[in-house]
C-alpha cells in the first residue's frame, strides 16, 4: 500500500469482487456515482491490453454535504475512489485514504469528517475479506 491508500487482496472472481465492494459500500451509506472500466478504456483508446481494473467513485451524501458545507472547494477531492484490480496474488481492492487526502484541507472539522469516512471504508474492506 501507499501513503494515500489502504486495502485488501482477495482470491475471488473479479466481477464478484466489484459486486461485493458495491454492496458493502451501500451498507455504509455510499453509492457508486461513477464506474470507470480502465481496462476497456485503454483497449479502446490505446489498443492496449491490460488486466481488469475498475475505479468506483463512491459518495456518502450526508458526509459529502458536511464536507462541502465546511469547504466549498473540497468537491475537487470527491468522490472517494475505490480501485478493484487484478493483481499477481488475487483481486486487490485499494481504498483512497480520506485522512491522507483531506489532510490537504486546512479547515476545522474536515479531519473529523475524514476520520468518519475512513472508518466506514475500513469496514467495507473488512466486509469483503
Amino acid at each position: 500500500m501507499s501513503t494515500y491508500t489502504f486495502g485488501v487482496v482477495v482470491d475471488r472472481d473479479f466481477d464478484a469482487v466489484v459486486d461485493e465492494v458495491t454492496a458493502a459500500l451501500q451498507v455504509e451509506g455510499f453509492g457508486v456515482l461513477t464506474e470507470i472500466d480502465v481496462q476497456a478504456t485503454m483497449k479502446a483508446k490505446l489498443d492496449h491490453d491490460m488486466a481488469p481494473y475498475r475505479i468506483l467513485g463512491a459518495c456518502n451524501p450526508p458526509l459529502a454535504h458536511r464536507a462541502i458545507s465546511a469547504e466549498a472547494e473540497i468537491g475537487a477531492l470527491l468522490p472517494c475512489n475505490v480501485v478493484v484490480r487484478v493483481a499477481d496474488d488475487g483481486v486487490a481492492v485499494d481504498f483512497m485514504d480520506p485522512a491522507a487526502v483531506m489532510s490537504l484541507v486546512d479547515r476545522e472539522g474536515i479531519a473529523d469528517i475524514a476520520a468518519d469516512v475512513r472508518a466506514k471504508m475500513q469496514r467495507v474492506a473488512a466486509a469483503i475479506v
